[in-house]
């Protein structure tokens, strides 16, 4: 058995006062850190009973790289766990602490350096993507892709927990074309390494949940900005939204950052923007190219659908904001309607979506509401990516679901369980493990996270006659 040196709150409050310069930033109110150790893992039933009074003993917030090497010695030395934060809008309890230590929150890691003359954004993991986003267009840049929590949600959590989001229908996921050309780190060790690891290598960190590494400087790649509008079409069955979504989606003439399909009545859902739905339609959201406005008006209606809004989309603090209803906001208004409500997150097979569509109908009616993210995977093809609105009633019903979308070819990455590999993030020749072997060899960051990681210390006592 591995003997823990980890000493009692108080004495390690005591040992992390020196290693921040303002006390203000060690955060111990018991309410404070509850809050701070939460993320939205509670869209999940599964994992609202499972993560639910999970918090650290203490939150502290750096302000310099520095100060990240400091607290991760202290912690190493003392065998403190310790669990990286960014703004907590994820939804799979990536930033909830399983065995209390220390939350670093990276929040006041804010900034934002000027925009390179290649389109590189570099920034702290605090900095927010809004706040990125509007200061990319000042040197007409901006995001390729970002969630729809984008106003709030942090660079740092986006690459350690993201995936993709509004623009992946023309740029792909943050893994795809070079979106993420840089990552510096702090490895958890007695004297903790400053790393950087470019190109391929950043895909050793990408989606590790902070399981391998304390990120601490990013490389971003922007797109040249667009003037862009939103638009909202009804029509009458899903199939003809859907076939309509596909083929704007799939066009290269036109110039999309959203394409979005809701199957009746998740739009009823959307009580903020009730003007811009139709009672028993299916409904597309897009954002495309305003110049091109009037064309998609033209061609939704051509196709029988009816555009029930449409307006330029100048920044992040457009109302109504479209996006705001998309990707997995679209769950939260969901969850809102209903609580009974959750989610997947799905890739249909383009060659065979209407009949996956279909046979998911047979087997769960109602049970199963469609909502399609069309994105371009690495590839270079576009696929109706899915978060579908799911109704829970147990465990094992959701895991029949999910096991049914499998047999059909539907991929699933499960957003119902707590680490790297159970979510369908991880690689398959486990670049993430081998750098966390390499790391953390300890296990001390985001413990129990990582589920196919053994400490070095306890294969060490295996091993041992």
């Amino acid at each position: 058995m591995i003997r823990s040196t980890r000493p009692t709150t108080s004495s390690l409050k005591e040992g992390l006062a020196r290693l921040v310069g303002d006390p203000a930033r060690m955060v111990d109110n018991p309410r404070l850190v509850e809050r701070l150790s939460r993320d939205f893992y509670w869209y999940s039933p599964v994992l609202k009973k499972q993560l639910d009074g999970k918090t650290a003993d203490m939150v502290l917030q750096p302000v310099s790289t520095q100060e990240v090497q400091n607290v991760l010695a202290y912690c190493y030395a003392n065998e403190v766990p310790v669990t990286a934060r960014g703004s907590g809008t994820g939804n799979y309890g990536q930033a909830v602490p399983l065995d209390g230590g220390v939350v670093l929150d990276l929040s006041r890691m804010d900034k934002i350096e000027p925009i390179q003359a290649d389109g590189v954004a570099v920034c702290g993991p605090g900095a927010r993507l809004g706040a990125l986003e509007a200061e990319a267009r000042k040197s007409g840049w901006e995001l390729r892709c970002y969630p729809s929590t984008v106003v709030k949600a942090s660079i740092g959590g986006f690459l350690a927990g993201g995936s993709g989001g509004i623009g992946s229908v023309a740029h792909g996921g943050l893994r795809d074309f070079g979106t993420v050309r840089a990552i510096e780190l702090v490895a958890m060790e007695a004297e903790p390494r400053l790393l950087k690891y470019e190109g391929e290598k950043v895909h050793d960190i990408l989606h590790a949940w902070g399981t391998n590494g304390i990120i601490t400087r990013i490389w971003l790649a922007l797109t040249p900005a667009v003037e862009w509008a939103q638009c909202a079409v009804a029509f009458d069955t899903f199939d003809s939204a859907f076939t309509f979504a596909e083929t704007v989606a799939n066009a290269n003439e036109w110039t999309k950052r959203l394409v979005t399909v809701f199957e009746w009545p998740i739009p009823s859902f959307f009580t903020s923007v009730k003007q811009v739905v139709r009672e028993g339609k299916a409904m597309i959201f897009f954002m495309i190219a305003a110049g091109q406005l009037a064309g998609l008006e033209n061609a939704a209606a051509r196709a029988g659908g009816l555009v029930s809004f449409s307006g330029v989309h100048p920044d992040l603090r457009t109302i109504p904001l479209l996006s705001d209803y998309t990707w997995n906001h679209t769950t939260l208004w969901a969850i809102r309607a209903d609580s009974s409500y959750t989610y997947l997150q799905c890739g249909f097979d383009p060659t065979r979506v209407r009949e996956q569509f279909a046979e998911l109908k047979r087997r769960f009616g109602e049970d199963v509401l469609f909502h399609i993210e069309f994105m371009k995977n690495g590839q270079g093809m576009v696929i109706p990516g899915s978060i579908p609105i799911v109704r829970f009633t147990t465990e094992a019903r959701l895991n029949e679901m999910i096991d049914a979308c499998r047999e059909l070819g539907v991929t699933v990455a499960n957003p119902h369980v707590n680490n790297v590999e159970g979510g369908g993030r991880d690689r398959e020749d486990n670049a993430q493990l081998l750098a966390k072997q390499q790391l953390d060899s300890k296990g001390l960051l985001n413990p129990g996270k990582m589920a196919t990681f053994v400490p070095a210390a306890a294969t060490e006592e295996i091993s041992t006659p």
